[in-house]
């Protein structure tokens, strides 16, 4: 994956997050539907984001995934125009809680956001940062 990467690591998480997924300010993740298996490979979530005054649709798909260690998703929006891939590593602690890293890059992007990768590798960062 090339264009944008960034990295979210070493988080606890000591017990299940009962909140919803709006973390940051100016990222608002809304409207979710779902499609395919409840869980697994396949499963799919289709969630409004609202990023910095603009929204759009994305596509969240399960394409990979190996309980209860490691996610790996494809993400595609911007009517197709972006894709991206996450993958979440899950760490049992000896103390207890999980250790969850969050690696994401996109694979394809539009101009516009790769003239902004700062400021949304910035804002993407903070977001997951706080939810984990």
């Amino acid at each position: 994956m090339g264009l944008f990467r960034f990295r979210v690591s070493d988080h606890k998480a000591a017990t299940p997050k009962t909140r919803s997924y709006a973390p940051a300010r100016r990222l608002a993740l809304t409207h979710w539907r779902y499609s395919g298996p409840g869980r697994g490979i396949g499963s799919c979530a289709t969630v409004t984001v609202a990023l910095g005054g603009t929204r759009t649709d994305v596509t969240v798909e399960v394409v990979e995934a190996e309980a209860p260690r490691r996610i790996v998703e494809r993400n595609v929006s911007a009517g197709g125009r972006r894709l991206a891939g996450g993958t979440y590593t899950i760490e049992t602690l000896p103390t207890g809680g999980s250790r969850i890293s969050f690696a994401y890059a996109w694979v394809r992007a539009p101009l516009a956001d790769r003239l902004l990768a700062l400021v949304v590798r910035a804002t993407m960062r903070r977001a997951n940062g706080r939810v984990m």
